[in-house]
C-alpha cells in the first residue's frame, strides 16, 4: 500500500512540475510528448533520421534541378590577372583591394605576371590596428570595463579583417612594394597563432594603460609607456613577418623578356610611379543594407585601422541601383572592391553562388523564411569576404543575369579560382561595392553632401570582410 501511495505522490509531483515548467515557459513532460507524437508522424521521418545522421547535410540538400545549369561565360568582362591566394588568413580585403590595382601595373608594364605584397601592408595594418586600440584605451579610461566600448575594445583588440578604406588608409601613408620584395612568411599565410599572441600583449597592455591614467601619471608618462607598448608590438610583427623595407630597387620584365631599368625606390615612391594619378577618395562604397533608410550616408565609427585615416563611409542604395553603377564599370574594363556573405548557399564544386543550390526547406520539412532585412537585424547572414566583381552577363535587354567575382582562395576553389553569381543571389547576400564617381549619377553623387549618420561599431552589419 505504502509503494502505491509512494507512486501516486511521485505522479502528483510529476505532473506539478510539468504544469510549473509549462507556465513558467519551460518545457513539459506534455510538450515533450506533442513533439514526439509530431516527429514521428511523418512517414518520411525514418528514412530522413538515416540520411541525415550518416551523410553531409549539404550533399542531401543539394538541389539536382540546378546542378550543372548555369554556366562560366559573361557578355561583358573586365581584363583579369590571375587568381591569388590568401590562405590561412583573412586578409581577403586586401589581396582584393590589390588585386584591381595590380591589373593597372600589368597592363603600364606590359607584364606577363605581378603581385604587390600584401606581407608588406599587412605589416602596418596590424601596427596601425594596435596602435589605434591603445590610443582608444587611453580615450575610455573614464569608463567602466563593462562599458559597451570598452567590452567590445578588449574582445578583439586587433584581427585580420577590413574593407576598402583600410586599404586606401594604408597605402597613402605607406605605398606600395612588389611582392618578390618582400614576400609571405609561414606566418603571414596562417596568420591565428600571430594574432593571438599580439592581442594577448594589447590586452595586457590595455589594463596596465587604464590603471595608468585611473592614477597620478602624467600624460607625458602614459604616452611614453603606450610607445614602448607599440614597440614590443613591432618586435613580434618583425619576428614573424620580417621588417618592412624603407627603400628598395626593383626592375620590370615585360611579357617579351626586355628587363627595365633598375631603380632605386621608397614605398611611397613605387605607389606613385605606378599610380601618378591614382586617388582613393575618387571611388564610393555603395551598400544594400534593407534595415536602414535608402539614399542617406553613412559612417561606422572606429571602423578603420589608422588613427588618422578614414572610417569606413557608404551610401545606402537599393540593390538594382548598385547594379547599374557596377555594369557600367565593368562595360569600362574597371574591376570593383565588392564583398558579400559568401558561405551562403555557395556550391564549391561547380564555382557558383545561387540561392536556389540547396534545398534545406525540404529536407527539414519546414520554411526557412526571413528576408534580407531579417537576416540582417538577427545576425543570420551579414558581409564576410572581400572579392573583385569583373563580369556581368546580361539577356536582350541588358538587364543582368549573373555576374562573376575574383576570388582569392587560389585555382582549385571554385571555377578556376573565380565565382559566378545568379543575379538572384546578389540580391539576397550581396552588400558592398565600390565604385568609381565617374560611374555613379550626379544625383546619388550628392548623397556624399549629407552629415553621415554615425553608426557604433559593433553595429550587426559590420563585420570586416575576411
Amino acid at each position: 500500500m505504502k509503494k502505491v501511495n509512494y507512486l501516486i505522490f511521485s505522479i502528483l509531483i510529476m505532473a506539478n512540475i510539468s504544469l510549473n515548467a509549462q507556465n513558467n515557459g519551460g518545457i513539459s513532460t506534455q510538450m515533450l510528448q506533442s513533439m514526439k507524437q509530431k516527429h514521428e508522424a511523418n512517414p518520411s521521418t525514418v528514412a530522413i533520421t538515416n540520411a541525415l545522421s550518416n551523410g553531409d547535410v549539404k550533399q542531401l540538400a543539394l538541389n539536382r534541378e540546378i546542378v550543372g545549369k548555369t554556366d562560366h561565360n559573361f557578355k561583358y568582362k573586365v581584363k583579369v590577372s590571375g587568381i591569388t591566394d590568401q590562405k590561412k588568413s583573412g586578409r581577403c580585403w586586401m589581396f582584393t583591394g590589390l588585386n584591381i590595382l595590380r591589373y593597372k601595373v600589368i597592363d603600364k608594364y606590359k607584364l606577363k605576371e605581378f603581385e604587390f605584397s600584401t606581407s608588406y601592408l599587412y605589416f602596418y595594418d596590424i601596427l596601425e590596428k594596435s596602435n589605434l586600440f591603445l590610443q582608444e584605451i587611453i580615450n575610455t579610461s573614464n569608463l567602466t570595463m563593462d562599458d559597451k566600448r570598452v567590452e567590445w575594445l578588449f574582445r578583439s583588440p586587433v584581427g585580420d579583417g577590413g574593407v576598402w578604406n583600410s586599404l586606401g588608409n594604408l597605402v597613402e601613408k605607406y605605398g606600395l612594394v612588389p611582392k618578390l620584395v618582400m614576400p609571405e612568411s609561414k606566418n603571414s599565410e596562417n596568420t591565428s597563432m600571430m594574432i593571438h599572441m599580439v592581442n594577448r600583449k594589447l590586452r595586457e597592455d590595455g589594463l596596465e594603460l587604464r590603471k595608468m591614467m585611473a592614477g597620478k601619471t602624467t600624460n607625458e608618462n602614459v604616452s611614453k609607456k603606450k610607445n614602448e607598448m607599440l614597440a614590443d608590438i613591432y618586435h613580434i610583427l618583425a619576428l614573424n613577418l620580417g621588417q618592412p623595407p624603407a627603400e628598395f630597387e626593383y626592375r620590370f620584365v615585360d611579357k617579351e623578356g626586355n628587363i627595365g631599368e633598375n631603380t632605386k625606390y621608397t614605398p611611397l615612391s613605387f605607389y606613385s610611379s605606378c599610380f601618378p594619378d591614382n586617388k582613393f577618395d575618387d571611388y564610393v562604397m555603395l551598400m544594400n543594407d534593407p534595415s536602414r533608410p535608402f539614399y542617406a550616408l553613412y559612417e561606422i565609427d572606429m571602423d578603420r585601422n589608422v588613427l588618422e585615416g578614414r572610417n569606413w563611409k557608404y551610401i545606402n542604395l537599393p540593390s538594382d541601383e548598385i547594379k547599374q553603377f557596377a555594369m557600367a564599370s565593368i562595360k569600362e574594363n574597371e574591376a570593383m572592391y565588392s564583398s558579400c556573405d559568401v558561405g551562403k548557399q555557395l556550391n564549391k564544386d561547380e564555382g557558383v553562388l545561387d540561392p536556389s543550390n540547396y534545398d534545406y526547406e525540404s529536407l527539414y520539412g519546414m520554411p526557412f523564411g526571413m528576408d534580407k532585412k531579417a537576416r540582417i537585424i538577427t545576425f543570420e547572414s551579414g558581409s564576410s569576404h572581400g572579392m573583385a566583381l569583373v563580369a556581368v552577363d546580361v539577356d536582350q535587354n541588358e538587364k543582368p543575369i549573373k555576374w562573376q567575382v575574383e576570388n582569392s582562395w587560389g585555382t582549385e576553389a571554385g571555377h578556376n579560382g573565380y565565382l559566378t553569381v545568379t543575379d538572384e543571389w546578389f540580391n539576397e547576400y550581396f552588400f558592398r561595392v565600390v565604385v568609381l564617381k565617374k560611374f555613379i549619377d550626379a544625383k546619388t553623387l550628392k548623397i556624399l553632401d549629407q552629415k553621415a549618420t554615425l553608426l557604433p561599431p559593433w553595429d550587426p552589419m559590420f563585420s570586416a570582410d575576411e
